[in-house]
């Protein structure tokens, strides 16, 4: 698979995945924690801002290009099995597990939730501190996942 149009979707993968392991890790490292250090009023709000401003072409098509990309090697490399393979598929369901699936099953609902909360009520200081502590620990996951995908799929073209 690391010929012809077949280098191209890895070369593309690992962009991809790569692109998205840096947000993520922005997130982890320094946005969640200069958001934490607001007032949950404001973190709640600045979140629910970052949220929606999200879900745009700009980063949604990284995103989710990403993931099709990734679903697409993973099938050409079934249906081929070419040298690297195991590399190729691992890198596909870091990605589409611990990235994309993580997204859907931990960081979105907890990002429904938020937006549900009043953030000037009283319930949101407590809200907003599980909120920090729980989507930041699932984004680890999420940074880790794309990064090791990345990893992955450089290793398939070497």
């Amino acid at each position: 698979m690391t010929d012809g149009p077949y280098f191209v979707l890895t070369v593309l993968g690992v962009l991809g995945t790569g692109v998205t392991a840096g947000v993520f890790c922005a997130f982890s490292t320094f946005v969640m924690r200069g958001l934490a250090a607001l007032p949950p009023a404001q973190g709640v709000a600045a979140m629910n801002a970052i949220n929606t401003a999200a879900v745009r072409p700009a980063f949604m098509s990284v995103f989710l290009g990403t993931a099709v990309l990734s679903a697409v090697i993973a099938v050409v490399t079934v249906v081929r099995w070419p040298e690297g393979a195991v590399e190729l598929l691992l890198g596909s369901a870091l990605y589409l597990v611990g990235a994309f699936g993580v997204t859907a099953a931990a960081n979105v609902p907890r990002n429904a939730a938020l937006l549900r909360l009043d953030a000037g009520s009283a319930q949101a200081a407590g809200g907003w501190s599980a909120y920090v502590r729980e989507w930041t620990a699932w984004n680890h996951v999420r940074a880790v996942a794309s990064a090791a995908a990345a990893v992955a799929y450089v290793l398939a073209l070497a």
